[in-house]
């Protein structure tokens, strides 16, 4: 490992905002998946104010990747250190730190450097990590400076919302109907294609062509991230409507004494840039989430109900 050759990467970005909106965009890496493209999910495994553990899942390139990452938050000196626990092939060893410095009042630059190495340093192992660290880095930062300066409007395009249906049937045969999104199109009224790649158990690429209330088509892709054990499904839309900058979700089954609740969480940030031309001439933030708050709120019972149904009639043929 004291052999290995160390690969360094610095980018940098500067944006028209306080130094603590960005400090705090960066420190709450829950947000993430919403806020950042290549983010798809983040579990917190441990907090305690300052030390903090994750598992995180990233797009990288093509694939999606998944490591264990160390964060040290130090909101004195404005820097987030990081280290991958348990990095993800061909990477060997990665760690680095965001560092926000304050340019007056109302600007501030943010550093993010990154020193990695590869397995045995095959040089085109330690050329991909390159790339995807810079596409990444550059991603998040651009991101990161336009969140920031949105700040101030930042709380009216964040619509986090949920849905639950209570069904007296095993969470299994439900987790079963949305794991195997494969066949939504035979099961969904609303859903006429899919397609679904899962070269990672429990890792799926979904991609999917539906039909809005109005009747008006829409395609989506998606990664979803699939935990049998605790009978989650989180997933991010990588392929949005024009209304969406970000959409986030989870399918939940929650197991009480008596049967389970069904729920859908959705987390979406609205482009701020497209409420008028998707809605028409004066809509505002607020009354863009309430649409979309009601359009995916119905899709979601609906297919929260099919589901209930499917295990209801499973149990009956059982």
């Amino acid at each position: 490992m004291s052999d290995a050759r160390v690969h360094r990467t610095v980018h940098e970005v500067t944006a028209a905002a306080p130094a603590g909106v960005m400090y705090g965009l960066i420190a709450d890496a829950t947000r993430w998946p919403l806020f950042f493209q290549p983010c798809v999910h983040v579990e917190q495994l441990d907090f305690d104010g300052q030390q903090e553990r994750l598992r995180m899942w990233v797009t990288a390139g093509e694939s999606v990747k998944s490591w264990v990452s160390s964060r040290h938050l130090d909101v004195e000196r404005l820097r987030v250190e990081f280290t991958h626990d348990l990095p993800a092939a061909p990477t060997r060893s990665m760690s680095g730190v965001w560092t926000v410095v304050p340019l007056g009042e109302h600007a501030s630059k943010v550093t993010l450097q990154h020193a990695f190495t590869v397995a045995r340093d095959v040089p085109a192992g330690a050329a991909w990590v390159e790339q995807v660290t810079r596409d990444n880095s550059r991603a998040q930062l651009d991101r990161l400076a336009e969140l920031a300066e949105r700040w101030t409007r930042l709380d009216d395009l964040v619509w986090s919302f949920e849905d639950t249906v209570r069904v007296n049937a095993p969470g299994e045969l439900v987790f079963d109907f949305l794991y195997r999104a494969r066949d939504w199109p035979a099961e969904l009224p609303h859903v006429n294609r899919v397609g679904l790649v899962e070269d990672e158990p429990g890792v799926q690429l979904l991609s999917m062509g539906s039909l809005s209330l109005d009747g008006g088509a829409h395609s989506t892709e998606s990664v979803r991230i699939c935990f049998p054990g605790t009978q989650r499904i989180c997933y991010k839309q990588t392929r949005t409507s024009p209304l969406l900058t970000a959409h986030t979700g989870e399918w939940s089954i929650e197991p009480d004494g008596s049967g389970v609740n069904l729920t859908a969480r959705h987390s979406v940030l609205l482009c701020e840039e497209n409420l008028q031309s998707v809605l028409g001439e004066g809509t505002d933030a607020v009354s863009a989430g309430r649409h979309v708050r009601e359009t995916m709120g119905q899709a979601s019972l609906s297919v929260l109900r099919h589901a209930a149904q499917y295990a209801i009639d499973s149990i009956h043929v059982l």
